[in-house]
């Protein structure tokens, strides 16, 4: 078993979604995170003529840390690759900003509804 990472702007998860239900994977998490990634930013202060409590700073603060929706999928060894091509597939522009897929191992799952284990339990 695998847990999938992806981590995709905002208005890309509709697409990760409907992939997901394509390749049947049963249930996922999503939520929004904040950080940073390796590529290049412009400078955090712009030189731009705003007004903060009715004083004109000349300054616009430009965030470091961007917004991004993280999914995390468990999958079967056998269905992760041709999901993380199709996502790759579908959600690459080509930029930096469009995301990250993590891959790690998972040793055991259990329901604990049903009271299954393995595969069965995803």
């Amino acid at each position: 078993m695998k847990q999938l990472d992806i981590i995709v702007p905002h208005e890309r998860l509709s697409d990760v979604n409907q992939i997901l239900y394509n390749h049947k994977v049963g249930g996922m998490l999503y939520y929004d995170i904040k950080g940073r990634g390796r590529a290049e930013r412009p400078g955090r202060v712009e030189r731009l003529s705003t007004e903060a409590g009715g004083y004109s700073t000349g300054k616009r603060y430009v965030p470091e840390f961007g917004t991004r929706t993280k999914v995390e999928v468990l999958v079967s060894d056998s269905t992760y690759k041709p999901l993380i091509e199709e996502i790759i597939k579908t959600v690459s522009t080509g930029s930096a900003a469009d995301g990250k897929i993590f891959v790690k191992d998972i040793s055991e799952a259990y329901d604990i509804g049903t009271k299954q284990s393995g595969d069965p339990a995803l």
